[in-house]
């Protein structure tokens, strides 16, 4: 088989045909032209054209390598005479409009840039990352328009922070399929907005039951005017993480009021006091029931940590209620000011705390996916733009469908 009918074939072209191939320096070159008086496609919406308004300048376009060796197809592209668009440049077969990549190199492009950055990825296929860029954001719009729409019922919403200086962005994961759903600039109430209203739509906002969050009030609110049959459930890991500052507050005044001397028996009691009594060591053990006989307001904080947590072996919700309450007056009346402040927040939140009895749930899932972004900043050695951060969270994280497995 001839080389330019190897390529023919390959390129699945009809109306055109290689009349060339050849080699240079450093590329093989592919001349294509159009195949006789055959009919040609409309590049907007790809109806058969009878009449060539004109024929434009010679175009160039990277092709996967053959033999390591980077090939190019160079065509003089048509302007065709729609009856329903008009004059337009013509549909090619192997390449989408305004690319300079063949399709076939375009998904092999956007199937490594899910596993490597986008940088390296350029340097694999002797590409500029912009290049790269613009195939992933081709890829992702492709995807986002073609991903499968199934009823979503149980949801987490939570932030993850894109770059130093109080800079985040919201990402919204499906906790029944385990699939990101959506990433929005921001984390303020405007920006959640456009899930709800343009990702969701108030039909699809109709089927969501669950909805975890942390105790952050433009999310309960966005809930509450758009997911109204939604049940609000506050995070159990943001719940322990506030009681846990609470813990080390209390610690922080209490070393501010100690003498030099003083400070010695309690350096060190940070994590001793957080950490679960059942991971510390025999050592850490020991140490722990020392500064349990005193009766300083730091041991008043770890004992009430520890009754806290009961809370979440409750099953009941009148019972868990009851624990709860009792905790709050014992914590209001231990003259603590951070778990004062801790009481307070959990007034406001109730209904959403007391939901984890009936629905025991949390944003595991959502922490875990956060992590995963993590990492592909860190690959990328961060984003200067939210846009191309975004648009590789979609492709890295979203399952989405690419053109070649349509």
């Amino acid at each position: 088989m001839l080389i330019e009918t190897f390529i023919r074939k390959q390129l699945a072209l009809k109306a055109h045909t290689v009349t060339l191939v050849e080699e240079t320096d450093e590329y093989m070159v592919v001349q294509i032209d159009r195949l006789g008086k055959r009919l040609l496609r409309c590049g907007v919406c790809r109806q058969r054209c009878r009449e060539v308004y004109d024929v434009r300048k010679e175009r160039e376009w990277r092709d996967l390598s053959m033999r390591k060796v980077p090939l190019k197809l160079r065509y003089r592209p048509r302007r065709v005479e729609c009856p329903r668009c008009g004059v337009r440049v013509e549909d090619f077969p192997w390449a989408e409009p305004w690319a300079r990549v063949t399709t076939a190199l375009a998904n092999a492009v956007a199937i490594l840039a899910r596993e490597l950055s986008w940088q390296g990825t350029a340097r694999e296929y002797g590409l500029d990352w912009k290049t790269v860029a613009a195939i992933v954001k081709r890829a992702v719009k492709y995807g986002l328009a073609n991903r499968a729409r199934p009823p979503v019922h149980v949801i987490g919403i939570d932030e993850v922070s894109r770059r130093k200086g109080q800079v985040y962005l919201t990402v919204v994961y499906d906790l029944e399929r385990r699939v990101l759903l959506w990433v929005g600039e921001d984390r303020t109430e405007e920006a959640v907005k456009k899930f709800f209203t343009e990702e969701m739509g108030r039909r699809r906002c109709q089927t969501l039951r669950v909805v975890c969050m942390d105790m952050w009030a433009p999310y309960a609110k966005l809930v509450r005017d758009h997911a109204v049959k939604a049940q609000i459930l506050f995070d159990r890991f943001h719940i322990v993480k506030h009681l846990h500052e609470a813990v080390d507050e209390a610690r922080r005044e209490l070393w501010r009021r100690l003498t030099s001397k003083e400070r010695v028996d309690f350096k060190g009691t940070r994590w001793l006091l957080l950490k679960n009594p059942w991971n510390l060591n025999s050592g850490q053990k020991e140490r722990l029931s020392t500064l349990v006989r005193w009766n300083t307001p730091l041991v008043r904080a770890w004992y009430l940590k520890e009754s806290f947590q009961l809370f979440w072996t409750y099953k009941q919700p009148w019972r868990a209620k009851q624990h709860l309450l009792k905790w709050m007056n014992s914590a209001m009346r231990s003259k603590l000011e951070p778990f004062k402040k801790f009481v307070q927040m959990l007034r406001s939140h109730l209904d959403g705390v007391l939901a984890w009895t009936k629905i025991r749930l949390s944003n595991g899932a959502v922490e875990g996916m956060n992590n995963k972004i993590k990492s592909i900043s860190h690959r990328s050695f961060g984003f200067r733009s939210a846009e191309n951060f975004i648009a590789a969270i979609y492709h890295c994280c979203a399952r989405l469908p690419l053109p070649a497995e349509a």
